[in-house]
């Protein structure tokens, strides 16, 4: 819980683990996962981390590059780590990283990562505003800088 003399949240509070099995609906004519299905997986559990922070619902704004490393086979395991970086007056940027692993090798290996930016909005659907991100360890006081840098290659109305 956030402490009475600051007025923000840690990172750790909303981070977020989605995971999903890659079924033959979810993939190409080749067997490998469709980026479009990964990115919605990446999407949800970039969502779930954004409204855990606000405390209410937050829609995607923006996503700021995705990247993807490897391909993903038919039956993989596929888990998705979304973790707030930084949150502004009304927005949230959530860093997300998918590993995939077989089950007969049980290797992790990193498949994509993507940043999204979400906006949190009130029971009228308008904008509201959000809690601080209280970065702790080296990585999340990186990530809290690096987040402005990310911001200004975007435009985010407050």
């Amino acid at each position: 819980m956030p402490s009475k003399k600051h007025s923000g949240k840690e990172p750790a509070i909303s981070a977020t683990i989605k995971t999903e099995v890659v079924c033959p609906n979810d993939t190409n004519p080749m067997d490998l996962l469709k980026g479009g299905r990964l990115v919605e997986w990446m999407d949800i559990a970039a969502a779930v981390c954004a409204q855990t922070h606000a405390g209410t619902i937050a829609v995607t704004a923006s996503i700021n590059r995705v990247d993807f490393f490897e391909a993903v086979k038919i039956g993989a395991i596929v888990t998705m780590h979304a973790n707030i970086t930084r949150s502004f007056t009304t927005s949230m940027e959530i860093q997300v990283k998918a590993y995939a692993r077989t089950v007969a090798e049980g290797k992790n290996f990193l498949v994509s990562e993507a940043y999204f930016t979400f906006v949190a909005l009130d029971s009228y659907g308008k904008k509201t505003k959000v809690m601080a991100v209280l970065p702790r360890g080296k990585e999340e006081k990186k990530q809290y800088e690096a987040a402005l840098i990310r911001r200004a290659k975007i435009q985010v109305a407050e």
